[in-house]
């Protein structure tokens, strides 16, 4: 059943590992664009990731067995490396945290990012902000998914789209873009340049293996379960391409901006 979700999502993933967006970073200007738009996407991955925890393992106390101890053990590992990685300097810290680091490193503007958490923290609940939020729509949108997933509480459609909808989506050939644009610049992009490197080494390495056999879990030999995976798992690619539209739009107006000025 793996081999048919991975087969039927080809077409979408092709196209996104082939996206126009990463063809359009030609400049410092361009690269803080992007991150200040995927800084987004970055972030609520987290939240997939400790809704799976929630649901996998008992995060309650008194403690209590989950019923899954195989995908409890699974998730656990994911969410040790996601959340407490090693950064470039040596230092425990999870990659939101590497991400936001390389940000600042570059210039880039975190602050709605920062906004958006300090509004969590008051008490606002995620649709408000959203909804109540100056954010492009493409980011509205992709984020809305998001937490609609979550909200299903359903840990084989959590899993699908954490699996086959986020995981390894930004191609090597981007990482060498980065490269051949630090060998022009004088901008310190080594911490980006890592973040990705050691997301994409995890995620292949470690993350990826561990979230298919937690898939494979889940889902069992129920077809109705594999057949959500699959719908789930399409709508977050087509998001994911939105997004990628979005922020092509925005660096091509940038650029248009920059040009006439």
């Amino acid at each position: 059943m793996i081999e048919r979700i991975e087969q039927e999502l080809y077409p979408l993933r092709d196209k996104l590992k082939n996206h126009k967006v990463y063809y359009s970073v030609h400049s410092i200007e361009d690269i803080r664009l992007f991150m200040e738009q995927h800084i987004f996407a970055v972030w609520d991955f987290m939240s997939l990731l400790k809704q799976l925890q929630n649901l996998l393992s008992c995060n309650q106390v008194p403690w209590r067995p989950s019923g899954h101890p195989a995908a409890s053990r699974l998730i656990n590992e994911i969410v040790w490396g996601e959340e407490s990685d090693i950064n470039r300097k040596g230092e425990p810290m999870s990659h939101f945290e590497m991400y936001l680091e390389a940000m600042e490193s570059l210039g880039a503007n975190p602050e709605e990012m920062y906004r958006i958490i300090e509004q969590l923290r008051s008490g606002k609940n995620i649709e408000f902000i959203l909804e109540n939020n100056s954010i492009p729509q493409h980011i509205k949108e992709f984020m809305s998914f998001t937490f609609e997933v979550v909200k299903t509480n359903q840990p084989h459609i959590i899993a699908a789209v954490f699996t086959f909808g986020r995981e390894d989506l930004i191609p090597d050939m981007f990482i060498e873009i980065i490269k051949n644009l630090k060998k022009s610049n004088k901008e310190n992009l080594e911490d980006l340049i890592y973040y990705f490197e050691r997301h994409i080494e995890v995620d292949a390495d470690e993350h990826g293996p561990l979230a298919l056999e937690m898939i494979q879990q889940l889902c069992g030999n129920d077809a109705s379960k594999w057949d959500e995976a699959l719908d789930y798992s399409k709508k977050a690619l087509e998001l994911r391409i939105g997004l990628w539209d979005g922020i092509l739009n925005e660096i091509q107006k940038q650029n248009k901006l920059n040009f006439v000025a």
